[in-house]
């Protein structure tokens, strides 16, 4: 059984934009509890050449905003990066959600075997059809940012498990 890239992409936002706003949500909470401001926690780096908690979530959305409109062969949107504070950020993370739910699945599964142009940095491309771009690109994006953004506030002291990472919260 073949799943369609668009249910692919659709669930994968839904659960982890989902997980990643409750990690936030944590996050605030956790700044409150212990009166640290959230500009400490959102600046934090796990190392001085990654970005930052709050540039970790505008990746991890964007990727997915991205990839929805690539795989859908429709403009890629901009969200400008002016978030600073965690419900801010739990805002673009809703967006974006809302953003790949009302991409076009139609346009998404007619396009699985179509060949996109990823840019890699350097005037350089990649080129993958449309479903090696969601599992090799999308998702590894996804991940990586969303696992790194988790690190930062587990490293900082925020009360986070597995589950908060697999799963949004409720």
């Amino acid at each position: 059984m073949t799943v369609p890239i668009s249910d692919l992409i659709k669930t994968a936002c839904q659960q982890t934009l989902g997980a990643l706003g409750g990690i936030l949500k944590k996050g605030a909470d956790y700044a409150t509890a212990t009166k640290v401001p959230e500009d400490v926690f959102l600046n934090f780096r796990l190392f001085p050449d990654m970005f930052p908690l709050s540039r970790q979530v505008q990746i991890a959305c964007d990727s997915l905003t991205r990839g929805a409109a690539r795989l859908a062969g429709a403009e890629l949107p901009a969200f400008p990066d002016v978030e600073s504070t965690f419900l801010q950020l739990i805002d673009r993370a809703q967006k974006a959600n809302a953003y790949v739910q009302a991409a076009s699945a139609e346009a998404m599964n007619a396009r699985t075997d179509t060949v996109v142009n990823i840019p890699i940095g350097g005037g350089q491309e990649i080129p993958m059809t449309c479903a090696a771009y969601l599992q090799g690109w999308v998702f590894p994006n996804l991940y990586f940012h969303t696992a790194t953004a988790y690190n930062i506030l587990r490293h900082n002291g925020v009360h986070l498990g597995k589950k908060d990472f697999l799963r949004p919260p409720g």
